[in-house]
């Protein structure tokens, strides 16, 4: 198959997936995307795009295994130690000093996979405001387009080897353990919200003080990057910062970020930038050359009467035409014409023309810049939409430039109100969130399920049947174990019974009594045993009959009780021994052996008693 149309079945790939899944890749670089995607085609022993698409439309379940793939989960908890000790030590200090009391702290960490880092931050702000403070203040949004991974970390649960660089006070502190694996605490779980966004396609997250998105940006190409930063832009406040991946650089959008500290990844915003990242197309310039009187006085009143404002600047960069709007826009009068642009208040104000002149010419196109704004002394804000068309002679030279100014300011007051219905949105949004997640009880499953009441309230039906189902497991195992509990209690107290009776019998002997089993170790040990020899029958119980010190030769006693364990009824032995009170006696022994209900021996019965000399 041809390059071309290995290309072209790849792009129709492209658009099954999002036209199916909603998933939009198309704003990914090629070649890190057709790596990727090849990558798992060969898993399934596929050769080329075509036939992976009929693949997938038969096989359904292949859709998440593809996305696992594609999007590469990749994160741990304080990844990059250097940098989140900057962030600690100097960026939080600075955002907690510019708040005041009580004003709430919003941090939003796009692509956070399995959670790691939304966790690590969280931890970071609670270090640094307070348990109580944090509790109360703090939002932190973590957000990700793979649902695998945000169950994973709505879960909150991590073993061992992934909290390995969690310093051992934080993870006393902020996790708990259950059965082998760390949770994170649930007081300050509540403070971290999780919902599936994509960064090309969905709004972002507005008035952050924070936004964190490491090693995120790099798997897009840069026409997408632009936009994504413009949207990371808009979404911080006018102080805001924010903290890249140690693979990623700003090094050509320096118009939106500025950097804190480069080493770090840590950038600060730039004022009063211009926000839209959509470039408009414009009507190229004739290529006939007017240069009668007649014509050009037609070509002054067609500028005139134009519904745009436009001046045209020649390759000297002297301001050459400027039509009715644009004089009047600008104060511009007939002696401008001819001037060099620099020396006229329009080269700088609203925008730096120069550079964008400069540019039109080096890329040869149109360059467009949107939503320029300015300001009036009364306060009124008006925004332009500024484009700089080159202008080139039959031979394709470059003869000078066209500059429009088309006024956007209701389009803008528009968008800037459904800016901020979509704030009111978003806040009714995350209050709803907030309601539900107070709901959540200790069920893990239940609390997913309230989680996403913001984002799919898709899985609460599906949650509700499988906890259902479990409570009956549940409480058919409990009734199982009442029955066998009822059984155990039943037997304990027929043992307790014949263990009572047996040692109401040995007790009651005028005999001594021992009882010891097969390792001669002593079960029992009666008054009568303890009145001959002196030892009470907490000090000889679970002792070695052969280590005992008392007046009787316990050696000469092996041999008979040996034999009965070995299989004799009875061994008779009359020993020589002194009495507890000193007194020389003759002890008759008796050993019997002590057997189970399976006639096994497991030990043996002495009767010892004291025969008048």
């Amino acid at each position: 198959m041809s390059e071309r149309e290995d290309n072209k079945q790849f792009e129709s790939l492209l658009s099954y997936l999002q036209q199916n899944r909603g998933f939009d890749f198309t704003g990914y670089k090629r070649p890190s995307l057709m790596r990727r995607i090849s990558k798992r085609m060969q898993m399934v022993s596929i050769e080329s795009f075509g036939d992976y698409m009929d693949y997938l439309e038969v096989h359904p379940e292949e859709f998440p295994q593809l996305f696992n793939t594609i999007l590469i989960n990749v994160t741990s908890f304080f990844r990059d130690p250097p940098a989140w000790d900057y962030l600690a030590g100097e960026i939080i200090p600075r955002i907690l000093k510019d708040k005041k009391k009580d004003e709430p702290i919003r941090v939003w960490t796009a692509g956070c996979a399995s959670g790691e880092e939304a966790y690590t931050i969280a931890m970071a702000l609670a270090e640094a405001m307070g348990v109580q403070a944090f509790r109360q203040r703090t939002k932190v949004y973590a957000t990700d387009v793979d649902e695998e991974a945000l169950n994973l970390a709505r879960q909150a649960s991590y073993g061992d080897k992934e909290l390995q660089e969690v310093d051992a006070k934080l993870k006393d502190k902020y996790f708990e353990p259950l059965n082998s694996r760390h949770s994170f605490r649930a007081d300050f779980r509540r403070c971290v919200i999780f919902g599936r966004h994509d960064l090309v396609q969905d709004a972002p997250i507005s008035h952050l003080d924070l936004l964190i998105s490491r090693n995120t940006l790099m798997y897009f190409n840069a026409e997408t990057q632009a936009r994504i930063l413009a949207r990371f832009h808009f979404a911080l406040k006018e102080n805001g910062y924010l903290f890249l991946g140690r693979a990623e650089l700003l090094s050509t959008h320096g118009n939106f970020f500025t950097p804190m500290d480069l080493k770090s990844r840590i950038f600060t915003r730039v004022p009063q930038v211009n926000m839209r990242d959509r470039v408009l197309a414009v009507a190229h310039p004739g290529n006939n050359v007017l240069d009668t009187p007649r014509q050009n006085r037609l070509v002054e009143l067609a500028l005139d009467w134009s519904p745009v404002a436009k001046i045209v600047v020649d390759l000297n960069g002297n301001l050459a035409l400027a039509d009715q709007k644009a004089r009047l826009l600008f104060t511009l009068n007939p002696k401008d014409i001819g001037r060099p642009l620099q020396d006229l208040e329009i080269s700088y104000r609203p925008v730096e023309l120069r550079s964008l002149i400069e540019q039109a010419y080096a890329e040869r196109r149109t360059v467009t810049l949107t939503s320029a704004e300015r300001r009036f002394p009364n306060g009124e804000v008006q925004y332009l939409d500024v484009i700089v068309a080159p202008l080139y002679d039959e031979g394709r030279n470059p003869f000078g430039v066209s500059v429009s100014f088309t006024d956007v300011t209701s389009f803008q007051n528009v968008q800037e109100e459904l800016r901020h219905s979509n704030e009111e949105l978003q806040t009714t949004g995350e209050e709803l969130q907030s309601s539900n997640e107070e709901l959540e009880t200790t069920n893990e499953e239940l609390q997913s399920s309230n989680e996403e009441l913001e984002t799919t309230n898709e899985e609460l039906q599906s949650t509700n049947e499988e906890l259902e189902t479990m409570n009956e497991e549940l409480q058919s195992t409990n009734e199982e174990l009442q029955t066998l509990n009822d059984e155990l209690q039943q037997r304990t107290d027929e043992a307790g019974t014949a263990n009572a009776f047996l040692q109401s019998i040995l007790a009651s002997l005028r005999s001594g009594a021992a009882v010891v089993d097969a390792s001669f170790n002593i079960l029992f040990w009666n008054h009568k045993a303890e009145d001959l020899w002196g030892l009470r029958a907490d000090e000889v119980k679970g002792q070695s009959l052969l280590s005992l010190d008392i007046g009787l030769p316990i050696e000469q006693m092996r041999e008979a009780i040996r034999s009965c364990l070995a299989g004799e009824e009875h061994q008779h032995v009359v020993l020589d021994a002194t009495n507890r009170r000193g007194k020389a006696i003759k002890c008759r022994i008796t050993c019997t052996p002590l057997m189970t209900s399976n006639r096994e021996r497991q030990g043996a019965i002495l009767l010892m008693d004291e025969m008048e000399r």
